[in-house]
């Protein structure tokens, strides 16, 4: 049977739903930004700045730059309390309200007093936000860290800032600890761009909605309903008794991995359709997918959670 994701209404949008502009520490003002991302193709972006005190805790208003075929949805890069490296939180908070609150988070350094990350989380999610932990490799995230934010919708698996400048992407481990805890995440590729560097159009979500609206998007976020990749296509991914079949663009590999070791790949060439054999995943509660093309580029489904 074919994952929701694929036989729901709508059609895919290309989004990324981390970005950066001058009124925090991006390089470009908020309306250049958005003219690159439409002109890239993309059909949304959330320019999530740095949510701070040092910035005047901005929440760009990006309406004046959607227009036929581009939307935009309100975010930021929200902070507030120690990680357990002592280093100041990283959340990505898309779809904030312009008037929500902010924490006392002067800068990039912990204070003392602060609202606790989990809490900080919570709010942003109680206030209508697609809550995700950003750049766990980049961060020096622990597991411990990761289990104390309940209110996170997913985990940033991806982040292409993070490759080309430190070579720190990396956030799988951390997100198949938690889906082994059967925490319900979801994996969301992004660029971080602050256009700096080649930090840009490197990573993105590609969303299934009805409407490219903000409302449609995140409703469509928050259910689960995208995929993430570099390049590749995903088309179709059926779940039988005995094996995943995946349908994509041209593929060099197909793997799926479960919990702890459980992984299986079929290589090939040119294939757009591949079956993997499931009878290493029988004690695993969820599996997920990776397409990889011929160049390395890679697609990401989000944890399929099996019965």
């Amino acid at each position: 049977m074919s994952l929701e994701l694929f036989t729901r209404a709508g059609r895919f949008r290309r989004g990324n739903l981390h970005t950066h502009s001058n009124l925090s520490d991006g390089a470009l003002a908020p309306e250049e930004v958005c003219r690159r991302y439409r002109a890239e193709g993309y059909d949304f972006i959330a320019l999530t700045d740095h949510f701070i005190g040092e910035y005047g805790y901005p929440i760009a208003d990006t309406v004046p730059f959607r227009g036929e075929g581009f939307t935009t949805i309100l975010g930021a890069e929200v902070h507030s309390g120690a990680m357990a490296n002592g280093e100041l939180w990283h959340l990505v908070a898309v779809g904030l309200p312009p008037d929500f609150t902010p924490p006392h988070a002067p800068g990039f350094v912990p204070v003392a007093g602060q609202e606790s990350a989990a809490d900080l989380a919570a709010r942003a999610r109680a206030a209508g936000a697609f809550v995700a932990i950003a750049h766990p490799q980049w961060s020096g995230l622990t597991e411990a860290d990761a289990r104390g934010i309940e209110a996170a919708h997913a985990v940033e698996i991806y982040n292409h800032g993070c490759a080309v400048g430190c070579d720190r992407p990396d956030g799988f481990h951390m997100l198949d600890l938690m889906l082994s805890e059967g925490r319900a995440l979801t994996a969301i590729a992004t660029d971080d761009a602050h256009f700096t560097e080649p930090d840009h159009f490197g990573g993105w979500v590609m969303v299934k909605a009805e409407e490219n609206e903000p409302e449609a998007l995140l409703d469509a976020l928050k259910a689960g309903a995208f995929y993430s990749t570099q390049g590749p296509e995903i088309r179709d991914i059926r779940v039988g008794r005995d094996g995943v079949t995946v349908r994509s663009t041209s593929a060099a590999a197909v793997i799926v991995q479960g919990q702890g070791s459980a992984a299986r790949a079929v290589h090939g060439a040119s294939m757009t359709e591949a079956v993997v054999p499931l009878e290493r995943f029988r004690r695993s509660p969820w599996i997920r997918v990776t397409v990889v093309d011929r160049a390395g580029r890679k697609a990401w489904s989000n944890p399929i959670w099996m019965e």
